[in-house]
């Protein structure tokens, strides 16, 4: 969306605009021929703007959003990851650890910061909306950790966020990948404010040009109540079905009840990585147990670049973004196969020379 307010032009090639105007300073993403999706430039580029609009006084909050197309942010840049981790993995680890930075820096941000979740957020867009003190959805926004699907598993933060969901929602998205609405993101936290499309140039105006102090009573005052989300009628269900942490178990009960929703689960759960599904999980439980956020990073980075070089991300991509065939050949096949030894070689602990460290 090209929003009509003062603001400076959108300089050509840049796949970040990284400026201020009055008191707030704009990470604008402009890469909407990838909706958005995010590379080594962009994470650097908005870690260092940062690093500086916090010692600046002139600057008392950060917005984020992106300059024009129909997504906030579709993700990181996939391909690079793939063509990475069927390597040496070393561009792919390089990534990780500038995207981490990035969002821990935002996580542990002393000034108001809002993310503008406009369109498609997902992935690594979800890494950038929700360490945001204010986390705006519209009629527009979907919400979704795809990973498991490419042979990946929720990171960015995943861990932390989804684990703290109400209930076994979080475990339901990791696993599924499903996209939540507006209201979705509204009813589960992950939205503080649901927002008109229409009337968010007005909103970044108001916030722009009003004191900061009023940010809260600015977004409260523009806020509107969706309909109900997707994701209401099924919650109860949602609880029982995924109440145990082994994915076999998961299987189990959605194999034996007696519904449309556990049939079409069941269904979209067969086509996801059995790897990545048992990474997320222990993930999740994981991350209901770290004491910070940068804790978090560190184990999602030791994973991430194990994973990032086993066959079923390589894979996943092939048949999702490259080949477009849909049909991945993940190993091992089934979540027998993938054993707890596995999992544990995933999750050990990088040596000290090799670990993420916050900025």
């Amino acid at each position: 969306m090209n929003e009509a307010i003062n603001r400076p032009a959108t300089p050509d090639g840049e796949d970040v605009i990284c400026a201020t105007e009055g008191p707030i300073g704009r990470l604008r993403l402009h890469r909407p021929k990838a909706l958005n999706a995010l590379n080594m430039g962009m994470c650097e580029s908005m870690l260092g703007a940062l690093e500086g609009w916090a010692a600046d006084g002139a600057v008392a909050a950060v917005m984020i959003d992106h300059a024009e197309g129909r997504g906030f942010c579709a993700g990181g840049d996939i391909r690079l990851l793939a063509d990475s981790g069927a390597g040496d993995g070393a561009a792919a680890r390089a990534f990780f650890f500038a995207e981490y930075r990035l969002n821990h820096r935002l996580f542990t941000f002393a000034k108001p910061t809002v993310a503008v979740m406009d369109g498609i957020t997902m992935g690594g867009g979800v890494g950038l909306a929700l360490p945001c003190r204010y986390r705006i959805a519209t009629e527009n926004t979907r919400l979704a950790m795809p990973e498991t699907g490419i042979g990946l598993f929720p990171d960015v933060g995943g861990g932390w966020y989804l684990s703290r969901l109400p209930g076994r929602m979080g475990q339901y998205i990791a696993l599924t990948g499903t996209r939540l609405n507006g209201a979705d993101c509204l009813a589960l936290g992950l939205a503080t404010h649901h927002v008109a499309a229409a009337t968010l140039p007005a909103l970044k105006r108001a916030l722009i040009e009003r004191p900061v102090a009023e940010m809260a009573s600015i977004l409260d005052g523009m806020a509107e109540v969706p309909g109900e989300g997707t994701l209401a009628a099924h919650r109860d269900a949602i609880d029982q079905l995924f109440a145990a942490d082994a994915l076999e178990d998961i299987l189990a009960a959605l194999e034996a009840a007696d519904s449309a929703f556990a049939a079409e689960t069941l269904a979209t759960l067969r086509s996801k990585s059995p790897q990545a599904m048992k990474v997320s999980l222990r993930l999740l439980h994981d991350g209901a147990q770290m004491a910070s956020f940068a804790d978090e990073m560190a184990q999602e980075y030791a994973v991430a670049t194990r994973v990032v070089q086993r066959h079923d991300f390589v894979e996943g991509v092939r048949a999702v973004i490259v080949d477009k065939d849909h049909a991945p050949r993940w190993q091992p096949a089934t979540a027998a196969d993938v054993t707890d030894h596995v999992i544990d070689q995933i999750f050990a602990p990088l040596s000290a020379d090799a670990a993420w460290s916050p900025a």
